[in-house]
């Protein structure tokens, strides 16, 4: 497993607990999707397996080591005096990797997200897609192998969500990380996942997972298909049937 969570509580001080217990595990190559209601620990759990976070009881590991985890969150969080280039070679900058070689291995992110030609642009000048391209570019031009998406589609626009999750599909196929992806959008977490893993409301414990069937990438037209609609409303059945067990 490249990541794993072992029976995990999170308290917080004065607000008591937020997490837990949770067992949550995430294959090499594999993408699941966490989709729960607003305050259930979806985030927090994220924050876990990034490091960002330690808990209160229970076990988090990694099998990916130093640089080899990623993490994009719901804003862009781009560097508004740099250039799209350079916010996505800063993470190899920080590593030590020579100005030059970093800069290409920017520019090769960039043309993978389709933003060849915005690489002088800064983030005032992109859309709000297109920043999120810079971002999801930046995350993934040190080729991880542990990939965290936390909501980073919550503040776009229908079209250009769908136009992403394809992005981040077409770059999974090419690269292969595993993939976390943090929603609370159901048809969301069944296109873009091959598991869908349901939270209870706060404190968030996992109310069910179900395999998704069908190929990755989605072709064209899967969101119309008689399984897609079947396994969108038994998530969304999963998911009312944990918040009733959790009131």
């Amino acid at each position: 497993m490249i990541a794993t969570l072992n029976q995990v509580e999170v308290d917080y001080r004065g607000s008591g607990r937020a997490l837990g217990p949770v067992d949550l595990a995430l294959g090499e190559g594999e993408i699941v999707a966490l989709v729960g209601p607003s305050g259930c620990g979806k985030s927090t759990a994220m924050r876990l397996l990034a490091g960002l976070e330690q808990p209160t009881r229970g076990e988090v590991s990694r099998a990916a080591g130093r640089g080899e985890t990623s993490l994009v969150f719901q804003a862009p969080t781009l560097a508004p005096w740099m250039s799209a280039a350079a916010n996505v070679a800063l993470p190899l900058a920080l590593a030590g990797v020579e100005r030059r070689e970093a800069r290409r291995r920017a520019e090769e992110a960039l043309e993978r997200v389709g933003l060849a030609t915005s690489r002088d642009a800064r983030p005032a000048q992109l859309s709000g897609g297109m920043a999120m391209r810079v971002s999801l570019a930046r995350a993934l031009v040190t080729r991880p192998r542990l990939l965290l998406l936390d909501e980073p589609f919550a503040a776009l626009d229908e079209i250009t969500r769908r136009a992403l999750a394809d992005d981040v599909l077409a770059l999974w196929a090419a690269l292969k990380p595993a993939i976390l992806f943090v929603t609370h959008n159901v048809e969301e977490a069944v296109y873009m996942a091959s598991k869908v893993v349901v939270m209870t409301a706060g404190p968030g414990r996992i109310a069910g997972e179900m395999s998704i069937a069908g190929p990755l990438p989605r072709p064209p037209g899967f969101r119309t298909t008689e399984g897609f609609r079947a396994t969108a409303e038994a998530v969304s059945d999963l998911l009312a049937q944990g918040m009733e067990r959790a009131a």
